[in-house]
């Protein structure tokens, strides 16, 4: 991108005069942010129109991801990275006098996103533009996004994301392309003008959908994508007879109603209002997204569908927007008088479905009651689907009564998404190796035994522009030092890093590099938390969604472990070590908000223990998000994956980790196995049980932790150090945690997620890595390895891999 110093002074100026009537002496840090970011947005504005103009010019294949979460992170850099337009930004800041990285650290990060999910939908949509395929996502502009995240005794609470509290510089609102949405009414029946049968809603709550689009810039390219989010608002949701009757709040009931849909991500859904919200939020997003899909459809070839899905083709990420299956099949039907067969033909022609778990919990269905009662149409149709699939499964498996139950989409009084997702989709695709082998010999193996042509596997990746170029500027300066550009593009060439493993000097200077991010993140904490870090420690670190079966818990039994043992034997005298957690659990989650409150307990005795200071750390991390993740990943030493084998589908934060040279400590699970197949089990720590081993258990029901405590003792302490006072005096606060451990809970059996059968091999790993520590240079060798064997995980590769099987899609030049 040509760049002109003076042009974008000029364009600063100009934006702090219309916007704040500033100049640029009297600007604030956010004024100067919102200037510097609507500047850079005026030079991208040209090429992403250019983008839009190139595809409507020359009609082409798109693809369109819908997703409930896209977690961007924090724009600015990352956006004048793949502009190319970085440097020349902060050069004229520095001769302004004014501090980029001061800028930089005003923008909040979008609240669009909580989890691996979401920022996998982020890189993917990097990478569609930096490899010219014109490819979209839409989701919801989510006001407050899930939420902010403050330790409070331990406790984590919950307070409003308010990311939004100035305008985002980088989105553009398009009022004129706004959509209506509806909820709930009554079906009529009625003809159209030329007597065909039709089905229409009256009497329906309608929501405006109104779009705002962010572009996605590809790096080193002119290709300019478009993220489309929508926000809900009644059309008529002020009274003005009920506000002059003095009747306030009923006077703003319906456009309180409706906002709630794009208020939050994830709202707590234990009851059913939450649930209906839940539904709510996601057929809102994808009937808004298809209705802008078609129209455009048929501003530009008119009402034969025929083509539709050779133009378009929408990746379901997840189960979330699953409803846009019957919602297609109700535009087209309804509202274009288009057969049943021909519109089946289409739906099942453009759809795709990637499956991000093997947890039943996280395989959405929906209460009938609830789904009828909002969406009355689209159940209606959704029974239509069912009844014709039921068909297909008797003529399939003729005498197998239990497959025709059981694989209907509605039964037991719910409807399954991700059954519908599965007969709909003309593909269905897990994210590493070992999960979607699972989904096709357990988990989904009746689905695969009647579609096994649409099972296939596309292995999770990371744009290495943001968690590298962008996150750790310093070892992305000492690659390219030694192997040149390219790897910006074309990850794989970091393979030619190995030639180095055993040069010194570039081993001393990794060590270095590792030692100053290290400072940088200890910085960052004494800033934000007041936690004093020691950067000669192991930085041991997990980071990601709090989930039982991610085992922060285990995690944090082992440092019960290690204090105990400290304190106890004075011959013991590991490396120091500082245990790094960071985590959201969900508002509604009350055991993973105990594993959290642990944490933190845990952590307040061992920070103020005299005897183990300089030993031991353990930190939380408030908030965990996108840009606080880009300081902690090239500061890590240990990369925590450690969830029970056979249940992460995938797995993102490892690779982040192994990209900027942590070593992995993880169970033969998700994309660890791949992690290890690629730099080898021995630049990493592998322990605990593997997946055959557990479903053997499972399947004998064989499991008894109480073994595994009476051949323990060091383990038997900790667990009953839960509830005999030596953390909690009152013996309640994580009594549910210890007996979750030891008798089970809630009908559940103990130990569901194999802690205790793990935690031995855990110890013993974590020995391995007190000891592998103390060479440092060989240490670095290892980190090095596994940086140069990366390639694979990068979205990048990803993205080829769904064009090449499943979207079929061509690059379009953007001149």
């Amino acid at each position: 991108m040509e760049f002109n110093k003076e042009e974008f002074k000029a364009n600063l100026s100009a934006r702090l005069r219309r916007q704040y009537g500033k100049d640029i002496s009297q600007a604030n840090k956010h004024d100067l942010f919102d200037a510097v970011s609507a500047s850079a947005l005026e030079l991208i504005m040209p090429n992403w129109m250019a983008t839009r103009n190139e595809y409507d010019k020359k009609p082409t294949k798109q693809l369109y991801y819908l997703s409930a979460e896209f977690l961007m992170g924090r724009a600015l850099s990352n956006n004048l990275i793949n502009c190319g337009i970085k440097e020349s930004v902060n050069e004229v800041l520095k001769e302004m006098n004014i501090d980029f990285n001061m800028i930089e650290d005003e923008e909040p990060d979008a609240g669009l996103g909580n989890g691996g999910l979401g920022r996998l939908a982020a890189c993917f949509l990097d990478s569609l533009a930096t490899l010219d395929y014109p490819g979209h996502g839409y989701g919801i502009r989510y006001e407050y996004g899930m939420f902010e995240q403050r330790i409070e005794d331990g406790y984590q609470v919950e307070y409003p994301d308010n990311w939004l509290q100035h305008r985002d510089p980088w989105e553009i609102k398009r009022s004129d392309l706004a959509v209506t949405v509806k909820f709930g009414g009554n079906i009529a029946y009625g003809k159209t003008p030329d007597g065909q049968p039709r089905f229409f809603i009256e009497n329906a709550e309608e929501v405006t959908a109104t779009p705002y689009d962010m572009p996605i810039i590809g790096y080193d390219t002119k290709t300019v994508n478009t993220l489309r989010l929508w926000q809900a608002s009644s059309p008529n949701g002020f009274d003005l007879q009920l506000f002059n009757n003095m009747d306030y709040n009923r006077a703003v009931e319906r456009q309180n109603s409706a906002e709630n849909i794009s208020r939050v991500l994830y709202p707590n859904d234990n009851g059913p209002s939450g649930k209906a919200l839940r539904l709510k939020q996601q057929y809102f997003f994808s009937s808004a997204s298809l209705q802008d899909l078609v129209r455009h459809y048929v501003g530009d070839h008119g009402t034969d569908f025929s083509k539709f899905a050779e133009l378009h083709v929408i990746q379901l990420n997840d189960t979330h927007p699953v409803v846009a299956i019957p919602e297609l099949m109700r535009i087209l039907i309804d509202e274009y008088n288009v057969s049943w067969d021909e519109a089946w033909d289409v739906v099942t022609h453009t759809f795709a479905y990637t499956n991000h778990t093997i947890l039943a919990e996280a395989l959405e269905k929906w209460p009938i009651e609830i789904f009828q009662g909002l969406l009355p149409r689209v159940y209606q149709i959704v029974e239509e689907i069912n009844r014709r699939l039921v068909i297909e499964l008797r003529q399939k498996f003729p005498n197998d009564y239990y497959k025709h139950e059981h694989m209907a989409i509605i039964h037991n009084n719910m409807v399954y998404m991700a059954w519908m997702a599965i007969h709909a989709c003309f593909s269905v695709n897990g994210v590493a190796e070992l999960h979607t082998e699972l989904l096709k010999t357990a988990e989904l193996k009746d689905w695969y035994t009647l579609y096994p042509e649409k099972f296939n596997n596309k292995t999770n990746g990371i744009t290495q522009r943001r968690w590298l170029l962008n996150a750790n500027p310093k070892l992305a300066a000492f690659i390219t030092e030694r192997i040149g550009h390219g790897w910006e593009k074309e990850l794989s060439k970091l393979k030619d890093l190995e030639k180095y493993i055993d040069d010194d000097a570039s081993i001393n200077e990794l060590i270095k590099i590792k030692t100053e991010n290290k400072q940088a993140l200890a910085d960052y904490l004494k800033h934000a938390q007041n936690e004093f870090l020691d950067p000669e420690s192991i930085f041991d670190v997990q980071v990601k969604r709090l989930h039982e079966y991610k085992r922060q818990l285990l995690n944090i039994l082992h440092v019960m472990y290690i204090y105990n043992r400290l304190v106890e034997d004075p011959d013991y005298n590991p490396p120091a070590r500082t245990f790094i957690f960071g985590a959201k659990a969900a508002s509604g989650y009350r055991r993973a908000k105990s594993i959290i409150k642990l944490i933190n307990t845990v952590a307040e005795r061992i920070n103020n223990d005299r005897r183990v200071r300089g030993k031991i750390r353990v930190v939380f991390v408030e908030n965990y998000r996108v840009s606080v993740a880009e300081k902690i990943f090239p500061a890590a030493d240990v990369s925590e994956q450690i969830s029970t084998a056979g249940l992460e589908a995938s797995g993102t934060s490892n690779m982040k980790f192994m990209l900027n040279g942590a070593l992995t400590l993880g169970t033969m699970d998700g994309a660890n196995i791949e992690i290890f197949e690629e730099a080898g089990k021995e630049n990493g720590f592998v322990f605990g049980l593997l997946t055959e081993e557990i479903k053997k258990m499972e399947a004998e029901h064989s499991y008894n932790p109480q073994e595994y405590l009476d051949c323990n003792p060091a383990l038997a302490k900790v667990v009953e150090q839960l509830v005999d006072g030596t953390y909690d005096p009152t013996h309640q606060l994580f009594k549910e945690l210890h007996d979750s451990l030891v008798y089970g809970v809630e009908g559940q059996r103990p130990d569901v997620y194999y802690v205790l059968a793990d935690f031995d091999s855990y110890c013993k790993a974590k020995e391995k890595i007190a000891a592998a520590y103390g060479d440092k240079k060989q240490w670095a060798k290892m980190a090095l390895k596994n940086i140069a064997n990366a390639g694979k995980f990068s979205s990048d590769r990803t993205i080829e891999d769904y064009v090449r099987d499943i979207w079929h899609l061509k690059k379009v030049e953007v001149k």
